[in-house]
């Protein structure tokens, strides 16, 4: 029994050194991880601390396609290109996901066979990868004639199968038409992280103001990677893909735009002026078709003297051309008498402020003797404006109207940093020159939206740029821009005289109008000029020289039936010579033709579209016949899904109207022989194709004939002056 025992008591202590030496051993590894983590300790060619972050995984973000800007048309305008740069991987530890080897093993063989692509001695190659390997370096580029490859030299290269060649991928934002509309469009920037992700962010113009349309969602991509940071080969792969953009289709015309552009970049050249600048808008609709400011700039190279474009983001005295609109409210009044009489040539004041005299005077400072008010408007007397503004109208009435009219708020035009404009005011002197333009502050966009109550019978409209955007793989449209009325602001009598006043601007001769170098034979344009003094805030007080104003023209045209608004505008030309009649005049002529707008006067009564959507197909189109229109019907459905024009425009014998119905089916292509550009472009917007228009006139031959499928295929549409 004692036998036993000590046995046992061996046995104990034999397991207690064995638990003592484990403890120990323990405690050991402990400290020696503790002492690992502080000094970060080699193992082969890493440190712990990179063999931990390392042998993990790795995030890489993957960016989207930003998306395109087209003009109406179809045409791109700002777009992504995607270029290449060439890559050789040269570790012998480098595989594919079938195991196979993935670097470059045959130096002579890839340098001969990229020598052949890239164009270049084969020798320049061979040294790149020789030294690259000599050096132990992973992988290696090849300087500048390995950069900026095309889709099609990245796909010859990708032919010849050469292992361990790869490719990094740019993205490029580019411009199609350099300084075309470039104010307008903007421009963008690349940008780039701590981790080296790039993107593309606007920075002027729509791209500016449409970044979060245009940029999309980036995705990512998550991977196993070795040691090194390499990806792993076969190893677990995780992708979130990226969503490209949305594309964004402008009202832009880009035959419209190319007239403006030309007629202001000549008049630009000729007048050495410090800015010329046009804007054409859609009389019915508000769409801005062409847009143009000079000096321009190329957004591919950003060569910009002002980052103000002085279409919307400088305000100005307006001169004269404010004077439509004073005289609108004088008329809307229902006080305005056109034969009233006043003295021209010189008006005095007694100054509310401080009781001094202030005297103001017609441009003509002797005057014209005894005029009437309509007489003052188309010699752009200033004192008719001022004895308007005493006695026909308060001037509150006149501050009133302004606002009611737009000025002295932004429009919310699709460009950031509108300048709103003042049109504020204390005194009857200062009254009497907001009324014909000085002293007060707009901008050629809101005269734009002004003008639209004269082309549409008081009703006035917001200017917009933006025709729809859409998904950029779909193409479905998730927005649609349309004809917004931002109210009623006139009497359609009120509009009547107003074009009657601004008709006599035009058709008379230099002894009784100011507008006689604008008038063209067989062409029907109305519309006011104007001369704006220009003030000197380092001197406080108005420039002197003979030519230092802002030259202006408010008009549209035909003057009956207005179709086109234009405004123009030059600063501080180089002398005295009328440098905006001859471009106002070109690109009146073009359009004309282009759109093959009627100038001949319409005597008949107009038709005003009513809201169609959900009536009944039949119905409506009975109607709109008996009204003498033409009609066109796209499907035979019961109901009108969508149309052309808009409700509320007016129309008169013989127009178009379309409507679409709910079974209208946009493969089968319909018949456009016969149609002007205009009513072919609606007609194929409606149709939701992609097209294309050549020529000017009518619609005489389609790429696709009337009841064939249309497939995926652009759509050519071929047009002449006879047919």
């Amino acid at each position: 029994m004692m036998m036993k025992g000590k046995v046992n008591n061996d046995r104990f202590k034999v397991s207690k050194h064995v638990i003592i030496v484990t403890f120990f051993l323990f405690l050991v590894l402990i400290i020696r991880l503790c002492y690992l983590c502080v000094v970060d300790y080699k193992v082969g060619d890493s440190t712990i601390s990179m063999f931990i972050k390392n042998r993990n995984t790795k995030e890489e973000v993957l960016m989207p396609k930003r998306g395109t800007i087209y003009d109406t048309n179809g045409n791109a305008l700002a777009n992504d290109v995607v270029s290449y740069t060439l890559v050789a991987y040269l570790s012998d530890k480098r595989v594919n996901s079938n195991g196979d080897i993935d670097y470059v093993s045959d130096i002579d063989d890839t340098s001969d066979k990229l020598a052949s692509v890239l164009g270049v001695e084969s020798s320049s190659i061979k040294e790149i990868l020789t030294n690259g390997k000599n050096n132990n370096k992973y992988q290696v580029e090849f300087g500048s004639f390995g950069k900026g490859l095309s889709e099609l030299a990245k796909e010859d290269i990708d032919k010849l199968n050469l292992p361990g060649i790869g490719f990094t991928k740019d993205i490029k934002r580019y411009y199609q038409n350099g300084n075309f509309a470039s104010y307008l469009i903007g421009y963008t920037v690349t940008k780039e992280d701590d981790d080296g992700n790039k993107w593309i962010t606007g920075e002027m113009g729509l791209e500016e103001y449409y970044n979060k349309e245009l940029s999309g969602k980036s995705g990512y991509i998550t991977y196993e990677k070795d040691k090194y940071g390499y990806k792993i080969a076969n190893g677990r792969e995780y992708v979130e893909p990226a969503t490209d953009g949305n594309d964004i289709y402008l009202t832009i015309d880009n035959n419209i735009q190319l007239f403006v552009e030309n007629a202001v970049r000549s008049s630009e050249e000729n007048s050495e002026a410090e800015w010329t600048l046009m804007v054409v808008a859609d009389a019915k609709s508000g769409a801005i078709l062409g847009y143009s400011s000079a000096p321009s700039f190329d957004p591919n190279i950003r060569n910009i003297t002002s980052y103000l474009d002085p279409i919307v983001n400088q305000a100005y005295e307006p001169g004269s051309t404010m004077k439509i609109f004073s005289y609108m409210c004088a008329v809307d009044s229902g006080n305005y008498d056109g034969n009233t009489t006043y003295t021209s040539g010189s008006k005095s004041y007694t100054s509310e402020a401080d009781g001094s005299t202030v005297t103001i005077s017609d441009w003509k400072k002797e005057g014209w003797g005894t005029l009437t008010y309509d007489q003052g408007f188309a010699l752009s007397s200033n004192i008719a404006v001022a004895n308007i503004v005493e006695s026909v109208i308060t001037k509150e009435d006149l501050k009133s109207c302004y606002a009611k009219y737009g000025f002295g708020k932004a429009t919310g035009f699709s460009l950031k940093r509108e300048d709103k404009g003042n049109i504020d005011y204390k005194y009857q002197i200062e009254a009497a020159t907001a009324g014909y333009g000085q002293g007060i502050t707009t901008t050629p966009m809101q005269h734009i939206q002004a003008l639209t109550a004269i082309a549409n019978d008081g009703v006035m409209l917001r200017p917009y740029v933006v025709d729809k955007i859409t998904l950029s793989n779909s193409k479905k449209s998730i927005y649609t821009g349309k004809r917004m009325v931002v109210g009623t602001v006139a009497s359609s009598d009120t509009i009547s005289k107003m074009k009657e006043l601004m008709k006599s601007v035009i058709t008379g001769d230099e002894t009784n109008s100011t507008g006689y170098a604008y008038y063209m034979d067989g062409y029907d344009l109305i519309g006011k000029t104007g001369t704006a003094q220009i003030y000197d805030y380092t001197k406080g007080s108005y420039m002197k020289g003979s030519s230092d104003y802002i030259y202006s023209f408010s008009g549209m045209f035909p003057g009956d039936n207005p179709e086109i608004i234009i405004y123009a505008a030059v600063k501080l030309p180089k002398d005295t010579t009328n440098y905006i009649a001859p471009m106002v005049k070109e690109v009146e002529k073009n359009i004309t033709k282009y759109l093959n707008i009627e100038n001949s006067s319409k005597k008949n009564d107009s038709y005003e579209i009513k809201s169609y959507l959900n009536k009944n197909t039949k119905e409506v189109e009975s109607e709109l016949k008996a009204n003498n229109l033409r009609v066109l019907v796209l499907g035979d459905g019961d109901k009108i899904i969508d149309g052309y024009p808009n409700s509320n425009s007016k129309l008169y014998d013989n127009d178009l109207v379309i409507l679409k119905t709910n079974s209208f089916d946009n493969k089968k292509m319909v018949d456009l022989v016969g149609y002007s550009y205009k009513e072919a472009n609606n007609i194929l917007k409606l149709m939701d194709v992609n097209y294309s228009i050549e020529g000017n006139g009518y619609v005489y031959e389609q790429s696709v004939n009337a009841g064939d499928d249309i497939g995926n295929d652009e759509i050519i549409v071929k047009l002449k002056e006879k047919w």
